[in-house]
């Protein structure tokens, strides 16, 4: 039986292997491979509908039986094994070995097989290079998100000094933790942060240390549902509420953040109200979003984000008009 996972990389090792193989028996090939006879006629079978765009005769790959032997021909395209860069090379060993470096997101154990091989591929090509991996300014210290978890499996508080970017600034808090969860490859920490008095989500590669104390967590029925919405960003009944047009093209907006309300926009799109806990969060989103969407209310930060985006179009004034 052969696998999906395993399907595509045998095919595209197949052909290469065949081409430099010429009139060798299927029985052979199938060896090669661990397969079976059958599975690698199907293999083969497949191969032969397969080709570049125009799958005319001259496009598609040709298999060629010769009683039980097999070669192939019109396969100039992948008749030879992948082969990385040295460039390529260096920057997949650089993402992994940083990938190592980063405590409780991985199965270690994978991520040390795949390098393994990825340097004994490589050779020579990375041999006595040193690899400096470029780090953000601010990195999750050694083993925090072990602490955090570890934390949140004993029902442990939290003592942590987390870099908040939107006023780059470090503060410190208590957080008695209630969930860990990854979105968009980052993990997070969703926990009733004492010095606010509500749920607060943490991105743990801005936490600059963090303590595990010897003091029970105490979260609240109620912020324990609330931390468990599968949305990065909790918002609070005192954070500020804007009021935001989106175009069609933006409609995912009301998807992704939570919404007071939705409403259908004259002429399309939507208007929607949020809460937001700070201004330069608005301000940024404003600027992700310059074309589809624009900020209503409160009138300050909607100007603050035309301000904002007029600042940022400056430096490309003197190039307007040109091709």
């Amino acid at each position: 039986m052969s696998g999906a996972t395993d399907h595509l990389p045998r095919l595209l090792a197949l052909v290469p292997w065949i081409v430099s193989h010429p009139d060798t028996p299927v029985g052979d090939v199938a060896t090669q491979f661990g397969v079976t006879e059958e599975q690698i006629r199907k293999d083969l079978d497949l191969l032969f509908v397969c080709g570049l765009p125009g799958y005319g005769p001259g496009d598609l790959m040709e298999v060629v039986y010769d009683g039980d032997r097999v070669s192939m021909s019109n396969a100039d395209t992948i008749s030879r094994p992948l082969r990385l860069a040295p460039d390529e090379a260096l920057a997949l060993i650089a993402a992994l070995r940083a990938l190592l470096g980063t405590p409780g997101l991985v199965e270690t154990g994978a991520v040390d097989r795949a390098l393994a091989k990825l340097e004994d591929a490589a050779g020579g090509v990375v041999a006595g290079t040193e690899l400096a991996v470029a780090a953000d300014p601010v990195v999750a210290p050694s083993g925090a998100v072990g602490r955090v978890r570890d934390a949140t499996t004993a029902g442990r508080r939290l003592r942590m000094r987390y870099w908040v970017p939107a006023r780059d600034e470090a503060t410190e808090r208590d957080v008695d933790p209630i969930r860990v969860f990854t979105s968009g490859g980052a993990v997070y920490l969703a926990g009733w942060d004492r010095s606010v008095g509500d749920v607060r989500t943490f991105r743990l590669d801005r936490a600059l240390a963090v303590e595990v104390l010897d003091v029970p967590a105490e979260v609240p029925d109620e912020a324990r549902e609330r931390a468990h919405d599968d949305r990065v960003f909790t918002p609070a009944a005192d954070d500020r509420l804007i009021t935001v047009a989106l175009s069609d093209r933006a409609r995912w907006v009301a998807d992704y953040y939570p919404c007071e309300s939705v409403r259908d926009a004259a002429g399309g799109g939507l208007v929607v109200t949020m809460r937001a806990r700070d201004d330069a969060w608005v301000r940024r989103l404003a600027l992700s979003l310059a074309g589809i969407a624009r900020v209503v209310e409160p009138a300050d930060l909607a100007a603050a984000a035309r301000d904002a985006a007029r600042s940022a179009l400056a430096p490309y004034a003197p190039y307007a008009g040109q091709d």
